[in-house]
C-alpha cells in the first residue's frame, strides 16, 4: 500500500491527495504535524535519497532559521534538524515497497 506523508493544509498535499483519490490509489496518510515523524524513517529517507533533497529551503520555516542553524555538514544535523522541524521537509512524500517519490508530479505518479 501507498503512505503519503505530508502536512494535511499544505496545497501539494492536496493535489497529490486528490490525485490519488481520483485514479482510485488505496493510501494511508500520514500527517507530520498530528502523527508525528519517526527519526528510523527520516533517517531511512536521507540514507537513500540525501537531506539536501528532502530539505525545502523554500519554506518559511527555513527562511525563519539562524545562520548557524542553516549551516548542515552532516546526515544526522540535518536529521536533528527535520524533527524538530517537520515543515522543512518537502512534500509530499509517496511511498510504497518500491519507490520513494519526493514532492507531486502526475507523471510520476502514474509510474507508480
Amino acid at each position: 500500500m501507498l503512505k503519503l506523508y505530508g502536512i494535511k493544509n499544505c496545497d501539494t498535499v492536496k493535489k497529490a491527495r486528490r490525485w490519488l483519490e481520483n485514479h482510485g490509489v488505496d493510501y494511508q496518510f500520514h500527517d507530520f504535524r498530528q502523527d508525528g515523524l519517526d527519526k528510523k524513517q527520516l533517517t531511512a529517507w536521507v540514507e537513500k535519497l540525501g537531506w539536501e533533497s528532502i530539505l525545502n529551503k523554500r519554506s518559511t520555516t527555513w527562511r525563519s532559521l539562524s545562520d548557524e542553524e542553516k549551516n548542515i555538514s552532516s546526515n544526522s544535523q540535518a536529521i536533528k534538524l527535520l524533527l524538530t522541524n517537520p515543515t522543512l521537509i518537502k512534500r509530499p512524500i509517496a511511498q510504497n515497497s518500491n519507490v520513494l517519490l519526493i514532492g507531486f508530479k502526475d507523471v510520476d505518479y502514474k509510474n507508480i
